[in-house]
């Protein structure tokens, strides 16, 4: 059986896998729909992540993988109803993200990261403007 998974820079030296920081536990996601998978991906993208690319791969392979690399497979099945706040996680993101450079090992420090820091927000100096932007992101 296939799931679908949310890959970064797919095909490059520098690909990544899209994951959750859940309880101290890095989650890895597997969609049964790839309909699920790619509104998800797009709901990262909103939020200014990297579009992040949707893989069909063989269920019993990530669960290998992620278990050889210490994270956990969260299964998503079509038509999945969140029962709780950890739930929602696996059908709408978080609304703080980690820096998705993070999984590039040899990254040369001294260079720009590709998307800014969730606790390190742009600001603009303006008090009034920056309550507006807190209030649309808010809507997100």
């Amino acid at each position: 059986m296939s799931v679908h998974v949310l890959l970064f820079d797919a095909g490059s030296d520098n690909e990544g896998i899209h994951s959750l920081e859940l309880n101290g536990t890095t989650v890895v996601l597997l969609f049964e729909d790839r309909d699920d998978a790619e509104r998800y991906a797009g709901l990262l993208e909103a939020q200014d992540f990297p579009a992040p690319t949707v893989e069909a791969i063989e269920r019993r392979e990530m669960e290998e993988f992620c278990s050889s690399a210490g994270y956990e497979a969260r299964f998503v099945p079509a038509g999945f109803l969140p029962q709780s706040a950890e739930d929602r996680l696996l059908i709408a993101p978080p609304e703080k993200n980690m820096d998705v450079t993070s999984w590039r090992e040899q990254e040369d420090p001294s260079s720009e990261p590709a998307v800014a820091a969730a606790d390190d927000p742009i600001s603009t100096g303006n008090a009034e403007l920056e309550d507006f932007r807190r209030r649309l992101e808010g809507l997100l």
